[in-house]
């Protein structure tokens, strides 16, 4: 018998797994159903799989070929949504660039992947231009994207390339044969990390992870056949979370947001009947705290995937109230995204509400797709008693890790020591099973000796009805070594003080974790709503 167990793998039977495939069904089964929109821009499935198809022959035509990086600093418009499939179709690793990064950090990106093409928006002409002429290595031929919906880039000095991205498409084949990688293990994409403090790292992403999450984000999410998907994630951030080859695998209808408001988002729910859309907790706050001119009626049920700081329960009581089901994940740009989430069960939905928003502020459980999600102690290697009390640093194991980090040899190994990946937040574990992300290994605040999680008190500050957002850093204290400073941003006509703020958290957290300072103003954030702490905690040592 073991001849007949142990037979080879054919051609027949074995395909490489790649998103690739999603679109080719798609286009397929379902060439009438339209998959974008934005604006009055309407493309069926049919049109993405002929628009992929232009672009990967013009790649090709230019040079192209397996292992090229071509590079991308655009919006969510439809340019960047066709490239997650038209640039791995050429054999191209597609690199999409933070659209807020300054000159030298984008000139870094461009030189340290090597990019071959560069295809810009005009309306990032001024930074872009800056960047090509810092850069140390060659310079990538350049394709401009001319969006007359942007707010910029609209004057002819705008231009960067020889061609606009229409005129390019012209010069490809839309019959070029639609072709799978030989290996799934090929790199898909090339995502640079946020870069908080020194030089972003080069995050490499292989079809088959890709493929796997879209089919995890199915089954996690509950994604229904043809839903309609508000694309507030910007596309650079993890690939847009993936979630442009999930629409693919579902047929779903992709509306794209360039510019995202309180009021662009209720303007789609109700005019294209949006049912699922994903956004960091910020784009929460948005809508928690939207004027009532802003708001139009949530009359249908909307499903939000929401990643990045844990929300505060108070949010998502606030979220439900408005219509919106909030599904809270986690991830990092090294996961493919989303690799925890919190699935629901059904006996809390007899829970009062306030005890269900509690529950949904945890992160959860791994996705259907990942293999392993377990916490250890950063310091003894041991794991930490689920009692939803003691902090480990989570460490994930699956399909969906990255490949490693582009030309860091170094910084690959050391995050995949022990045979897992080390993701650098710690969580609690509860006796559910459920983790809760309590901090960052940088972010943890030691007073006295006592770990002080600075999520805890921004959980509590997030209750105060003024609060629109709140982070907590370490401030240095003569006595403790370490106190906790909270950073405060108030909701439009609210106000507050610091002393108000201190006993509200007092009346609820120990004395040690109570914020030692309150300072008001406008909180620093990355593009995709990431509190900037790093500037927060440089604030907090000159105090």
């Amino acid at each position: 018998m073991t001849d007949d167990i142990d037979l080879p793998k054919n051609a027949a039977n074995f395909v490489p797994l790649s998103p690739l495939s999603f679109l080719s069904r798609a286009a397929g089964v379902f060439p009438g159903r339209v998959a974008v929109i934005y604006g009055k821009r309407r493309y069926s499935w049919l049109a993405v799989r002929n628009r992929a198809a232009a672009l990967a022959s013009a790649l090709q035509r230019v040079g192209v070929g397996t292992g090229d990086v071509v590079a991308m600093v655009a919006a969510n418009t439809p340019e960047i949504f066709e490239a997650h499939f038209g640039v791995p179709l050429s054999g191209g690793i597609l690199n999409t660039i933070n659209t807020r990064l300054d000159p030298d950090t984008i000139a870094y990106i461009l030189d340290h992947g090597g990019a071959k093409v560069l295809i810009t928006d005009t309306e990032f002409a001024g930074t872009v231009r800056l960047a090509l002429e810092r850069m140390s290595g060659p310079r990538p031929i350049v394709i401009d994207i001319v969006d007359p919906a942007a707010k910029g880039g609209q004057a002819p000095q705008d231009r960067l390339g020889a061609q606009t991205y229409e005129a390019f498409l012209e010069t490809g084949d839309i019959d070029r044969p639609w072709t799978l990688p030989a290996d799934e293990w090929q790199s898909l994409s090339l995502n640079y990390t946020s870069g908080t403090s020194g030089r972003p790292k080069g995050v490499v992403y292989h079809h088959r992870g890709a493929y796997l999450m879209s089919l995890g984000t199915v089954v996690g999410w509950g994604l229904p056949p043809h839903p309609r998907y508000l694309y507030t994630v910007p596309m650079f951030h993890c690939n847009g979370w993936g979630h442009a080859w999930t629409m693919a695998l579902v047929a779903g209808t992709a509306v794209l947001c360039r510019y995202v408001s309180a009021k662009a988002i209720f303007d789609a729910v109700a005019d294209h009947g949006i049912t699922h859309l994903g956004g960091a907790p910020v784009v929460l706050g948005l809508l928690v705290n939207a004027p009532p001119e802003d708001r139009r009626a949530v009359d249908h049920p909307v499903k939000v995937m929401t990643a990045g700081a844990p929300p505060p329960s108070a949010v998502l009581a606030k979220m439900a109230e408005l219509g919106f089901e909030v599904l809270q994940v986690y991830g990092l740009t090294e996961t493919f995204g989303h690799v925890v989430h919190c699935a629901w069960q059904s006996d809390w939905d007899e829970l009062p509400f306030a005890e269900q928003a509690e529950i949904k502020a945890r992160q959860g459980v791994r996705m259907p797709v990942t293999e392993e999600i377990q916490l250890r102690d950063p310091e003894t290697g041991a794991t930490p008693p689920a009692d939803g009390k003691t902090m480990g640093e989570i460490l994930i194991r699956g399909n969906t890790v990255m490949k490693g980090y582009h030309k860091d040899a170094a910084a690959s190994t050391k995050a995949f020591r022990d045979g897992y990946f080390h993701s650098g937040d710690l969580a609690v574990q509860h006796p559910n099973g459920y983790v809760e992300i309590k901090d960052r290994l940088k972010d943890v605040i030691i007073s006295g000796g006592e770990n002080v999680s600075s999520i805890e008190i921004e959980s509590r500050l997030f209750k105060h009805p003024a609060v629109a957002l709140a982070a907590v850093v370490a401030m240095p204290d003569a006595k403790w070594g370490e106190v906790p400073c909270a950073f405060i941003e108030l909701k439009i006509g609210a106000a507050t003080t610091e002393s108000d703020l201190i006993s509200f958290c007092r009346e609820s957290l120990a004395g040690f974790k109570t914020p030692k300072r309150v300072i008001f103003g406008e909180l620093p954030k990355t593009s995709t709503g990431k509190i900037q702490k790093f500037l927060l905690r440089e604030q907090a040592k000159g105090l």
